[in-house]
């Protein structure tokens, strides 16, 4: 006998529970991971070498992971270019991007822009009609938006502002939402969460030491006790971010997912003030609160939406 309507509502309530705390799992290593990048940059690492360094050594651990698990990462021309697009977009293009950006325009300033990628989804996926229009999302796009703009102009007018690490800055949450777009259209067939991760990371990894071939780019660091220590704290932030990321992209979508950055501002620009004394983004009452309205606006719309799904199914029995 095939489920009602009723069981499948309650079956996707009591499921809810496992994307909700990935959420919320991933998003406050996210914010730990932005002021642990600024601090490596006060210690002497680059940006490039604390990314390559902390990616490796959460692909390795990922890998064992998925060796336990019997899990490996598949191998196929469709799983590698999965892996070396994810890569590029999602970790390697768009982390180095923030990365490098920290020392100029602050953690708490990214832990901020990194909440805008689902609004961006959002419009990525409408436009992609992965998703319909809804007045209220739409809104919310619009709210966030202005506060991203409220922010960004904040930004701009202050004496040392650099327009470039700004601008710089912003491209990284367009990099995410592309990012939660592409994996989700381009998931592999079969494949696991588990299996996915060091997957894409490996690929990270060699993506950022084909960059130190560049001029100025080196993955070389100091050869001591706390930047190694550091290497593999981030190490360990990493492995359990990119492993709750794919395990939200599996159970929860990509506008879902890419709410990861909100609850990584949340917990990202409180420690950038208060333990890492910066000083408060000029405009952030105002910026935060339009973007959190944003954000609440385009979740309530998607909930509104699938209520609304559910109860015209009803009605057509």
């Amino acid at each position: 006998m095939s489920e009602s309507l009723e069981q499948q509502a309650s079956r996707n309530t009591s499921t809810w529970l496992i994307p909700f705390a990935c959420l919320l799992g991933g998003g406050g290593l996210i914010g730990i991971s932005t002021n642990l990048a600024k601090y490596a940059g006060e210690i002497g690492i680059t940006p490039l070498a604390f990314l390559f360094w902390s990616i490796t050594g959460a692909a390795a651990i990922l890998l064992i992971v998925a060796l336990i698990r019997h899990e490996l990462p598949p191998l196929n021309a469709r799983s590698f270019e999965y892996y070396f697009v994810a890569a590029l977009i999602s970790v390697a293009g768009s982390n180095l991007l923030l990365f490098s950006a920290i020392p100029h325009v602050g953690a708490g300033f990214v832990a901020l822009i990194i909440s805008l990628p689902p609004l961006l989804t959002y419009l990525g996926a409408l436009a992609l009609r992965m998703e319909r229009f809804n007045i209220v999302r739409a809104l919310g796009v619009a709210a966030a938006l202005l506060g991203a703009g409220v922010l960004a102009a904040r930004k701009f007018s202050t004496p040392d502002a650099s327009t470039f690490w700004i601008l710089i800055a912003l491209c990284g949450p367009v990099l995410l939402a592309i990012g939660n777009i592409y994996r989700t259209l381009r998931w592999p067939n079969k494949a696991s969460p588990s299996a996915l991760a060091p997957g894409m990371l490996i690929a990270a990894s060699l993506l950022l030491l084909s960059f130190s071939v560049l001029p100025n780019f080196s993955v070389n660091m100091p050869l001591d006790w706390v930047p190694l220590g550091l290497i593999g704290i981030q190490a360990a932030v990493f492995a359990g971010q990119f492993l709750l990321l794919f395990l939200l992209q599996k159970t929860g979508g990509p506008v879902l997912l890419s709410l990861l950055g909100s609850v990584g501002a949340v917990v990202g620009v409180p420690v950038a003030i208060f333990l890492q004394g910066e000083m408060p983004p000029e405009g952030l009452f105002l910026g935060a609160s339009l973007i959190a309205l944003g954000v609440g606006l385009v979740t309530w719309g998607g909930v509104k939406m699938a209520t609304t799904s559910i109860e015209l199914r009803k009605d057509d029995r």
